[in-house]
């Protein structure tokens, strides 16, 4: 027994001893962290807000509307306060200001983002609307609402755009990777999103922070927003790095979209697996000019091939 606890005693000294160096990751803030778990808890209650016939709290013994609603906002606003007074003390120019002020700022800036819930709810009605009119294998709007991926990181992403928007620290990161965590869509924050988005399939979506994107837009699996190159590091921080997407676009699976200089003009469409990084102008259609779809068939079947290339009635950029 003896030697297991020595053993145990000289591994504790040897981490210690590793915390010394002085890295981030050895770093023991003088403030507190904010609480991931609590984070993705007010995910679930403004969800819970925005829907309120859809995700009611089970613990919650109340048969009213308002009773409800009131119980998950007092909560969103004791927990958000909580966590933003927090984070706050990542700002450095407020780091050193006393927990009351701090406090204070906290509880402004929750009540401002509860006042844009409204707006959220809004938009969320017209992307589960583009949903459901986007997708033919869609049965009904319950469908959308409780399973579709798309729709729970548009959410999550409307949810912390706003509170990005009040510069509120590392909050808005935490919410938009739990969404990326489980469904695989990558959307920053930073990202603006116009009314009526669809994601379709969504898996691989990836959306940088300075992207901008219209009204009307469906994006599917596998499309980048991206930067050009991020060579730059932290000097391109604030900076147009991503596209801008207009009105009524469609951006096919696999298409990569790159550069904060590029426009992709309204109603353009833009074809599965393209990469661009130039603006598009508006209406076009633009597709992989030097893909070719080639069949085989054995000696059984066939003693030929055939070939199939894009419909040329399809605008090409090279």
């Amino acid at each position: 027994m003896r030697q297991i606890e020595d053993r145990i005693n000289d591994t504790v000294k040897v981490l210690l001893e590793d915390y010394e160096n002085g890295r981030v990751i050895d770093e023991v803030k003088s403030f507190d962290h904010p609480d991931r778990d609590v984070v993705i808890d007010i995910i679930y209650s403004i969800r819970r807000i925005i829907f309120p016939g859809y995700f009611r709290n089970k613990s919650y013994r109340v048969y009213t509307v308002r009773n409800n609603i009131s119980m998950l906002t007092e909560d969103v606003i004791f927990k958000l306060i909580r966590q933003i007074s927090i984070v706050l003390r990542y700002d450095e120019e407020l780091r050193d200001l006393d927990e009351m002020t701090l406090a204070k700022r906290a509880e402004d800036i929750t009540f401002e983002f509860l006042s844009k819930l409204p707006k959220i709810r809004e938009y969320i009605e017209m992307d589960v609307e583009a949903s459901f009119e986007g997708d033919p294998a869609a049965y009904n709007k319950d469908e959308i609402i409780y399973s579709y991926p798309g729709l729970f990181a548009i959410l999550v992403n409307r949810i912390a755009h706003e509170l990005f928007l009040l510069k509120v620290p590392l909050i808005p990161r935490i919410m938009t990777e739990y969404a990326h965590s489980l469904t695989g869509i990558d959307i920053h924050p930073g990202a603006s999103i116009g009314r009526y988005f669809f994601i379709d399939h969504g898996t691989g979506i990836v959306i940088g922070e300075t992207t901008e994107i219209g009204d009307n837009v469906k994006v599917y699996q596998g499309v980048t927003l991206g930067a050009l190159s991020t060579r730059g590091g932290q000097s391109l921080r604030s900076k147009k790095r991503h596209p801008t997407i207009e009105d009524n676009v469609t951006i096919y699976s696999g298409a990569s979209i790159l550069g904060g200089n590029t426009v992709i003009g309204k109603n353009a469409v833009i074809g599965g697996n393209a990469f661009i990084t130039k603006s598009v102008p508006a209406g076009a259609k633009v597709s992989v000019v030097n893909q070719e779809l080639r069949y085989n068939f054995d000696d059984k079947n066939s003693n030929g091939s055939s070939a199939h290339t894009p419909d040329t009635d399809w605008f090409y950029i090279i």
